[in-house]
C-alpha cells in the first residue's frame, strides 16, 4: 500500500557496494558466472524489499509473486479494488530494476493503435511515405492499468506483444526491446463497467496476484506516512542486463523429474471430464488449466527457490505458487456458484488431492 508515493524521475543506478559485481552470462556461461549471478540476486533480495518498503507497506506475498514473475520472464495480472497502490507498486519495481516504464490507462474508448502504435503519412524531402510511430507498448515494463475496463478488441492488442515480444503493423514486424514485461491491473469483475478478459488472454499471464485490503495496523501506517512530508526516492539496484542474466539463471536451476511430474499432475487434475479427474472437478469446473500452467508453475518454482537461497526446487515452491498460477486458468460453472464454491477452494482441494512427491 502507498506509504510515500514519490514521483521521482528515472535516476541512474548508483554503485551499490552491497551487491556483488555483475558478470556477463552468455549462452555458454560457466558455473562460476551462474554462481556469481545467484549470489548477486540473493544478496539483492533484502535490498529490493528495503527499497520497496519506502513506498509500499505490507503486501509481502504480492511483492514476492511479482518479483518471481519478473525473474522468470513472465507477465503478471494484479487483481484488486481501486486504491490499493497497484500502480505505485508496479512503478516502484520498475525503478528498482531501472527499467524503461510506460503506463496505459485502459478505458472503453481506447483503440488498439493507442497501445501498439500506428502508421502515419509524413513528408520527407518532398517525398511522402508511411512511417510507423511506436506506441507505449515499446517499453521494458508496460503497466496496463485497469485492463478489464476496455473492450476485448483492445485487450487483444497486447496478445502478440506478450507472446512473441513483437508488434506487427501493415505486415511489418517491429521487435520489442528486451526485457519486456506486461503487468496489468484489473478491478474485480463484479464491479460495473468491466469486461472479463478472454481465456486466451488470461493464459498469457504467468500469475494472477490478488491484492487485498491491509490489516488495520498497516493501514494506519499508510495514512500516517502519506499525510506528512514527501517520502524517500527509490534507488535503482539492477538494470535490464541484470534481469536478462536472471532469466538465464532461473532456467538453469535443476529440478527433479518427480517435481515436474507433480506440476503437470496439478494442472491436469483441474481439467474436467478427463481420465482420473477428481469428482469435485467434474462437478464444479467448466474448464481447467492447460500445459502453459505447468510450464509457468515450474519456472516460478525455480525463481522462488533462488529468492529463498536454494539451488533446487522443493514441493513447497510448487504448492506456494499453485494459487497465483491456477486461479485465472480454472473456470467454474453455475453449480459451483450455486454451492458457494470459489476458485481458491478448488485449488486448495487440488493440493490435498493430488499426491505430492515424498
Amino acid at each position: 500500500m502507498n506509504a510515500a508515493g514519490p514521483d521521482s524521475s528515472d535516476p541512474s543506478p548508483p554503485s551499490a557496494a552491497e551487491l556483488p559485481p555483475p558478470l556477463p552470462m552468455a549462452a555458454g556461461s560457466s558455473f562460476a558466472d551462474e554462481k556469481a549471478a545467484a549470489e548477486r540476486l540473493i544478496a539483492g533480495r533484502a535490498l529490493i524489499e528495503a527499497e520497496l518498503a519506502k513506498v509500499i507497506v505490507g503486501q509481502h506475498a504480492v511483492v514476492e509473486q511479482i518479483l518471481i514473475s519478473l525473474l522468470a520472464g513472465g507477465h503478471c495480472l494484479i487483481t484488486g479494488a481501486p486504491g490499493l497502490a497497484k500502480t505505485l507498486l508496479v512503478k516502484s519495481i520498475a525503478q528498482v530494476f531501472h527499467l524503461n516504464f510506460r503506463r496505459i490507462q485502459f478505458t472503453p474508448d481506447l483503440m488498439p493503435a493507442d497501445v501498439t502504435g500506428t502508421e502515419i503519412l509524413q513528408d520527407s524531402g518532398g517525398e511522402r511515405k508511411m512511417i510507423f510511430v511506436r506506441g507505449p507498448v515499446f517499453a521494458h515494463m508496460l503497466l496496463a492499468d485497469e485492463i478489464n475496463r476496455t473492450p476485448p478488441k483492445t485487450q487483444a492488442a497486447l496478445l502478440e506483444a506478450m507472446q512473441e515480444h513483437q508488434v506487427t503493423a501493415a505486415g511489418v514486424r517491429h521487435a520489442l526491446e528486451e526485457p519486456f514485461f506486461v503487468l496489468a491491473t484489473q478491478n474485480p469483475i463484479e464491479m460495473e463497467g468491466t469486461y472479463p478478459l478472454p481465456e486466451a488472454q488470461l493464459d498469457r499471464f504467468m500469475f494472477n496476484v490478488i491484492m487485498d485490503y491491509l490489516p488495520e495496523d498497516d493501514e494506519v501506517r499508510v495514512v500516517a506516512q502519506t499525510t506528512r512530508g514527501r517520502g524517500e526516492s527509490i534507488r535503482p539496484l539492477f538494470d535490464g542486463a541484470d534481469v536478462l542474466r536472471f532469466h538465464q539463471l532461473v532456467r538453469s536451476v535443476p529440478i527433479a523429474e518427480e517435481m515436474v511430474r507433480y506440476a503437470v499432475r496439478l494442472a491436469a487434475a483441474s481439467r474436467p471430464r478427463q481420465t482420473g479427474t477428481p469428482d469435485f472437478i467434474n462437478t464444479w469446473v467448466n474448464w481447467g488449466a492447460g500445459t502453459r500452467a505447468a510450464q509457468f508453475l515450474v519456472l516460478g518454482a525455480k525463481a522462488r527457490a533462488l529468492l529463498h537461497g536454494r539451488a533446487f526446487v522443493s514441493c513447497e515452491d510448487l504448492q506456494a505458487l499453485a494459487p497465483p498460477t491456477l486461479r485465472h486458468r480454472i473456470l467454474l460453472n453455475y453449480r459451483a456458484e450455486a454451492d458457494g464454491v470459489r476458485v481458491e477452494d478448488v485449488i486448495k482441494r487440488l493440493l490435498t488431492t493430488v499426491k505430492a512427491p515424498v
